[in-house]
């Protein structure tokens, strides 16, 4: 399973909001609470978060045995 612990303290180091995410990212309210709800992601999202936190994939999620 692939979760998204890690987008939120990536967010907190970088002082980054959902409504920054929101407002200047393009990533809807929908997409935030799917992230939150460790939900399918497309792959474009994951490149806009990479984008505007401006980190790698590994730091936003990982893989998770369930």
């Amino acid at each position: 399973m692939i979760v998204f612990d890690k987008l939120w303290d990536t967010m907190r180091e970088k002082g980054v909001s959902t409504y920054y995410l929101r407002e200047k990212c393009g990533i809807d309210s929908k997409t935030v609470r799917r992230l939150k709800a460790n939900e399918n992601m497309e792959t474009k999202t994951l490149d806009k978060l990479c984008a505007a936190l401006g980190c790698t994939l590994s730091d936003i999620a990982e893989y998770k045995e369930s």
